[in-house]
């Protein structure tokens, strides 16, 4: 049966949301908070980066917001050239500002929907991807993203994954809504719980590791490696 989601925010309102909320996207040290493990995620998957591509030269940073990953990259891999996208101006505008002061490589910025991006084939040595896949919504959307990721890779290029994820059995998807549940209040009460499930219930349809896994072999990738797991969060990768 296909899946209804008419009810789920539409890129517009997703894209209003970020653009009001840059400063909360603008901490290198915490990453975000509603994020489990988020430092650890991004170091490691910027750890992972630079072991698998110690040569690189082009990154691609997608749904960047104000740059964080880049940023983490540029302090392990000096001087890249690097490509930013996201869906909000002013995110990819702090995201640009940070990152030129931190490297003499050059500095693009493309706002789009990820999966309207036309991206150069077989050109970037490194893909980051945090915190935005799970704004994919039907298979298609997830293909289609994923297949782009892949062509745009150089030889033995890699993409760096962390993101919300979904479970695949109902019991454990409890599991972990309980455990997540429990981490938001340690944050802010459960009113602050209840906010943060209400905006993934109307914002966010993630995926599980599983199937993203499955898709990143399906399009091509291989020597697939789960880097990190807590809770509903991942952080996984791929080299082409």
């Amino acid at each position: 049966m296909k899946t209804d989601y008419t009810n789920r925010a539409t890129t517009a309102e997703i894209r209003t949301r970020f653009d009001n909320d840059v400063e909360r996207f603008s901490n290198l040290d915490t990453g975000q908070l509603t994020t489990i493990d988020a430092p650890l995620t991004m170091d490691l998957c910027t750890s992972a980066a630079q072991y698998i591509n110690p040569a690189a030269t082009e990154l691609l940073d997608i749904g960047c917001g104000a740059g964080n990953y880049t940023l983490k990259m540029l302090s392990k891999t000096a001087n890249l050239n690097c490509t930013l996208n996201d869906l909000s101006l002013p995110m990819l505008e702090r995201a640009k500002e940070r990152v030129m002061a931190q490297t003499t490589g050059t500095v693009a910025t493309i706002q789009a929907d990820m999966r309207q991006l036309e991206l150069p084939n077989s050109h970037f040595d490194i893909i980051l991807a945090s915190a935005v896949f799970h704004h994919l919504r039907d298979d298609a959307d997830w293909e289609l993203v994923f297949s782009k990721m892949y062509k745009s890779l150089k030889p033995g290029g890699s993409i760096w994954i962390s993101d919300l994820i979904a479970h695949d059995s109902p019991a454990i998807t409890q599991l972990f809504k309980d455990h997540y549940g429990a981490y938001l209040e340690t944050l802010g009460g459960v009113e602050y719980r209840e906010k943060v499930f209400d905006y993934i219930a109307y914002e966010d349809t993630p995926r599980s590791v599983n199937y993203q896994v499955d898709l990143l072999r399906k399009v091509g990738f291989k020597n697939i490696e789960i880097l990190h797991k807590n809770s509903c969060f991942a952080a996984f990768g791929g080299v082409k």
